[in-house]
């Protein structure tokens, strides 16, 4: 019978919202299917897990961005967006089923008890985690709590011979959005937005400032794989770029009238060159973003098309503490461009998108994707093509290169056999690292990743069951070596240090820097079509 009233108080509520009573009719009708379900069915049913499935589908068939959060999800599926978590801040891996510290977050609750990277942790509250196979999920609820409430941790640091006790009293520790800021060149700047949360203005614009201080003129926006977040953050981003009242995006819905969003005169970067990279990956804020200031021409937008999310979720909590994220509107860019593409074939097609695209040669070559004249828009300013349809098109377009991919490699990476063999590198040579390598830019110049240290990494994935192939292996070789100095910067300092050394290869990048650094080519690009050029 619980079935039966959680549907008789949906249609009551439909009623008194005025809700057609059809809709009404409709939810009367599955609460009674239900109800034989419950009263009659041969077997055992769960009734809450039938109902989450029952929401979970229909909310699939909609659209592909509805969703359902069941409630013991909504408090980790919200805290990347908040920007934080209450923990005890360290950053971890399992190395040999044993709990590996990385990094205490500087000025985190960990970092101020004295815990270093390197250390193991044996015992949480007491309970061994160690050598018992347990879920990383399992940890991080051990490890997470209430700020302000303490935890107990038995550490196994090198070179002692007992384990050490903490206790640790945990706090609010930040997510951080921005996952890299530096100088590029004397006067070329980079920064790298990995989400947009409440964090990322607040980030964007101490980076921002921190560059200029150093001499920044134009500036390299890196969105690439950034698969968006809150609309505000994204909103206020473009802002930043544009002078004067201009409208940065539009939202429409059958039951939403139109809502526009327009900047203010409060920009900090109005007057320098700016390129965006995105991608493939590149969705929702991301996308509202890059074709805002690529409608008002304000910004060269670099790389491959981009994903096609422009729908807009609202959250509904509901009464057992769930919650639902509903498609109210869609995304829409000055020109009047719709950022969602096509998702009439259904969910299942849908998700192939990106699959479709690669088989279609879009990663290769622009000139595989057309558009009818149908979806042909036109800049604010100065008039440009740019066409609608689902993404933004860049306006010079990069191919991905797989002149040094192998399945060789992508094993390494995909099974963590890269990742597992470089913590043991540095938990074996930590204090030979720090002593030789004192700052990051005389690591970044002398630290050479030498023959010994790829035969260790081959035998290492032979023990993990992986085989060597050699010819895949050399195909690989110069790629291999430099994620893997790019692993050990991250893990000596932080995410920027580890893009220094890893966007060494990335060809966006590089034209990204050529293009900033022939004003004729930026200008160019800022008075043609978008760009079929590999």
């Amino acid at each position: 019978m619980k079935l039966l009233r959680f549907f008789l108080y949906i249609s009551f509520l439909f009623l008194f919202t005025g809700l057609s009573a059809q809709i009404t009719e409709s939810s009367l009708k599955l609460g009674e299917v239900l109800n034989k379900v419950s009263e009659y069915y041969v077997d055992t049913i769960n009734e809450k897990e039938l109902v989450d499935k029952m929401i979970t589908d229909m909310l699939h068939d909609l659209d592909p961005h509805s969703y359902y959060i069941k409630k013991e999800d909504v408090v980790s599926v919200q805290e990347e967006l908040d920007g934080g978590f209450e923990g005890i801040g360290v950053s971890f891996n399992m190395l040999n089923d044993t709990l590996f510290i990385i990094n205490p977050m500087a000025g985190g609750p960990s970092e101020k008890v004295g815990i270093l990277p390197g250390d193991r942790i044996i015992f949480v509250n007491k309970e061994n985690i160690a050598g018992v196979k347990i879920k990383t999920i399992e940890i991080q609820k051990k490890l997470k709590g209430p700020k302000g409430t303490r935890v107990e941790v038995s550490i196994l640091r090198k070179g002692e011979p007992e384990l050490i006790d903490f206790v640790i009293t945990r706090d609010k520790i930040p997510i951080y959005s921005l996952d890299a800021s530096y100088m590029i060149n004397e006067t070329t700047g980079y920064i790298k937005i990995a989400r947009f949360s409440n964090t990322t203005i607040p980030e964007f614009k101490e980076a921002l400032k921190s560059l200029s201080q150093q001499g920044m003129q134009d500036l390299v926006l890196d969105l690439s794989g950034n698969a968006g977040g809150y609309l505000y953050a994204a909103i206020t981003l473009a802002d930043d770029f544009l002078d004067g009242r201009r409208l940065l995006l539009y939202t429409q819905g059958v039951n939403n009238p139109r809502r526009n969003y327009y900047s203010s005169d409060r920009g900090n970067f109005t007057e320098g060159k700016i390129v965006v990279l995105i991608d493939e990956l590149s969705a929702s804020a991301s996308e509202i973003v890059a074709g805002a200031l690529q409608d008002w021409d304000r910004a060269v937008i670099v790389g491959r098309r981009s994903f096609g999310k422009g729908l807009v979720q609202a959250r509904f909590e509901l009464k057992d503490g769930s919650e639902l994220r509903l498609t109210i509107a869609k995304y829409y860019t000055p020109s009047g461009r719709l950022i969602q593409k096509s998702y009439e074939n259904g969910y299942d097609e849908y998700s192939k998108d990106l699959l479709n695209r690669y088989y279609n040669g879009e990663y290769l070559s622009a000139d595989s994707i057309s558009f009818p004249d149908s979806l042909k828009y036109f800049t604010m300013v100065k008039k440009r093509v740019v066409y609608g349809g689902g993404g933004i098109m860049p306006d010079y377009f990069v191919s991905v290169d797989t002149s040094e991919n192998s399945n060789y490699y992508r094993s390494l990476i995909r099974q963590g056999i890269m990742n597992q063999f470089i913590l043991r590198y540095i938990d074996e040579n930590r204090k030979d690292l720090e002593k030789n390598y004192t700052d990051f830019k005389s690591f970044k110049d002398n630290f050479i990743v030498n023959d010994d240290m790829l035969n260790a990494l081959i035998a290492y994935a032979k023990e993990e069951g992986l085989e060597y192939k050699q010819e895949e292996f050399e195909t690989s070789k110069d790629y291999i070596k430099l994620v893997f100095k790019a692993y050990v910067a991250r893990d000596l300092w932080d995410s920027t240090e580890f893009y220094q050394i890893f966007n060494q290869k990335n060809n966006s990048l590089q034209k990204a820097v050529e293009i900033l650094q022939d004003k004729d080519l930026y200008e160019a690009k800022l008075q043609s079509p978008v760009s079929s050029e590999k």
